[in-house]
């Protein structure tokens, strides 16, 4: 089978990249995916039966998509063809399909692997459809993108969808121990060093081994401590695309982490958002939601110290403002929680849009011309200040509407005192009977 080397001219003994050369022949060599590669796993189950449906390959980078699938071809005795999204258009992808017929007639099915597949349009994710139907290609797609979101459902439909995991430690360990073996030495680090090297990878395997490629470059050196290890290597910029499904991921794991009272982890979410660029305005809008929609009234400061965070960010910058930010989501995590007022005004919303147009009751309406008063406008209205208690008690929905309830307070922060303020005030109500002026009979119901 032709590789890459020969295709572009190079000698098979000419200088590779490390992870080239430790890039895995089987199956069983394929670290951190267990998961897809097992012999009871779907690859597994592929590669034992010959018989390979279009995939999708959808994960981190680094993590084994192109590996996977020329093991596939291999496996299978398909010709491997191989196109990269970003650098390809319709007229690549018609000479491919053209190729791919020739081979059949030799009797040679063809794998096509598509790097960065998401990257096509729908126009173009269109033009595989008809040669995945009739067999001329087996697609392999890699995607680091959400494929519900990224993929046309003409595609999904005729592609099974596996998913990769990001390589935990004991995986990218495994690379570097492979790594060594290779070279006939170890890396020269420390042991906090080794593992500060791991987390710098972020779960890519491609950039672990590039990084080891660096140290091993070093010749016979000293062992490195991790402050020595990151004056040497270039640190690995986030995961993180503004646009993408990342960022979707990782506001609503800061919204979950204050929404239940967990400020270490809102913490480390909102650093994460940050360390990958993120606008911090956006983040201070998403906390000035959080404090309406998850805390509300049980503290009714957290709004106050919300707003207060995006008008220091808006005064100081970066970076200095974003610790306003952060300070506003300590107070978000550690304050009360409530969603009543949240609920409530849904519960409003849906009940407006039930009951139409129904005129407020004609007691509560001001009377400013003769003929409104003569129609009864006002008439009846008690002033609250001047009512016993400061409160009367009287109906304020419309008189065809029956009496709803839509706040109900939780059992925490201030809401607790808001809830002794409406009981007092529901006994008053039941005692005066205040409920709607004389003569008036709402309709019992009239919103549900």
């Amino acid at each position: 089978m032709t590789n890459l080397f020969e295709a572009a001219g190079m000698a098979e003994e000419a200088p590779r990249p490390l992870a080239d050369r430790l890039r895995p022949t089987r199956l069983s060599d394929v670290v951190g995916q267990e998961h897809l590669t097992a012999m009871d796993a779907p690859i597994g189950r592929m590669a034992a039966s010959g018989r390979i449906p279009s995939l999708i390959f959808w994960g981190p980078p680094g993590t084994g998509k192109t590996t996977l699938a020329r093991l596939l071809a291999h496996g299978t005795d398909l010709h491997f063809a191989q196109l990269s999204a970003i650098f390809s258009g319709v007229a690549d992808l018609k000479k491919v399909f053209d190729a791919a017929r020739a081979q059949r007639q030799t009797g040679k099915g063809t794998l096509l692997f598509v790097d960065e597949i998401h990257r096509f349009n729908r126009s173009q994710q269109d033009a595989f459809l008809p040669v995945m139907e009739d067999g001329t290609i087996v697609l392999v797609g890699a995607t680091t993108e959400n494929p519900s979101f990224a993929l046309n459902a003409a595609l999904l439909s005729r592609a099974q969808v596996l998913v990769l995991k990001r390589l935990d430690h004991a995986a990218l360990e495994a690379l570097l121990a492979r790594a060594e073996a290779v070279m006939g030495r170890a890396l020269p680090l420390m042991p906090e060093a080794r593992d500060s090297l791991i987390a710098m990878a972020d779960g890519d395997g491609r950039f672990v081994l590039s990084l080891a490629e660096e140290l091993f470059a070093l010749g016979e050196v000293a062992p490195l401590d991790t402050a020595r290890l990151v004056e040497t290597v270039q640190r690995r910029a986030p995961v993180y695309d503004r646009d993408r499904e990342e960022h979707y991921n990782l506001i609503s794991a800061l919204h979950k982490s204050v929404r239940g009272s967990d400020c270490d982890a809102a913490l480390y979410w909102l650093a994460r958002m940050l360390a990958g660029g993120e606008d911090p305005l956006y983040i201070a809008r998403r906390v000035v939601r959080m404090a309406v929609e998850d805390i509300g009234l049980a503290d009714p400061q957290a709004l106050l110290q919300a707003n207060a965070a995006k008008e220091a960010y808006d005064f100081l910058g970066s970076p200095e403002g974003e610790l306003a930010i952060a300070q506003a989501v300590i107070y978000l995590a550690t304050a009360p929680k409530s969603n009543a007022g949240y609920l409530a005004f849904g519960a409003a919303r849906r009940a407006a849009h039930e009951t139409g147009s129904l005129m407020p009751s004609k007691h509560i309406l001001n009377a400013p011309t003769k003929l409104m008063k003569s129609l009864g406008y006002g008439e009846g209205y008690v002033y609250d200040p001047d009512a016993e208690a400061g409160f009367s008690g009287q109906n304020y929905f419309p008189e065809e509407m029956a009496r709803q309830k839509f706040y109900t307070p939780v059992e925490a922060g201030f809401e607790r005192e808001i809830q002794k303020r409406l009981d007092y005030w529901a006994r008053l109500r039941g005692r005066r009977g205040g409920v709607t002026p004389p003569g008036k009979h709402p309709i019992a119901g009239a919103c549900r």
